[in-house]
């Protein structure tokens, strides 16, 4: 029986699963979001993200300053497995906006 039909089957139920079982699944889940990842970025779908370290060396601002820009929303910082990334046209913004001429 696959999970779907159990879920769609809407019986209440309590499953035992074995720490390899776990483990097994948690890699299969891992596995087929890289691979949707990869694909979207072969197609071109997915932009460019970077890490703290990376965006502030580029900005030349430390970590708390990134995390303060994330809290007042003029930089935030997104979140994918666990792992805090920002995305290539967030950056491009501010260092064009450092760019521009003083009106």
């Amino acid at each position: 029986m696959k999970i779907e039909e159990l879920i769609n089957g809407g019986a209440n139920i309590t499953l035992a699963i074995s720490p390899a079982d776990l483990k097994e699944f948690a890699q299969s889940v891992a596995d087929a979001t890289r691979l949707q990842i990869e694909r979207e970025i072969a197609d071109g779908k997915t932009e460019m993200l970077y890490t703290i370290e990376y965006v502030a060396e580029k900005l030349s601002v430390n970590r708390s300053t990134l995390w303060r820009w994330d809290k007042n929303g003029y930089l935030k910082v997104i979140e994918i497995g666990g792992q805090r990334r920002y995305r290539k046209s967030d950056i491009d913004r501010i260092l064009n906006a450092k760019n521009e001429p003083a009106q």
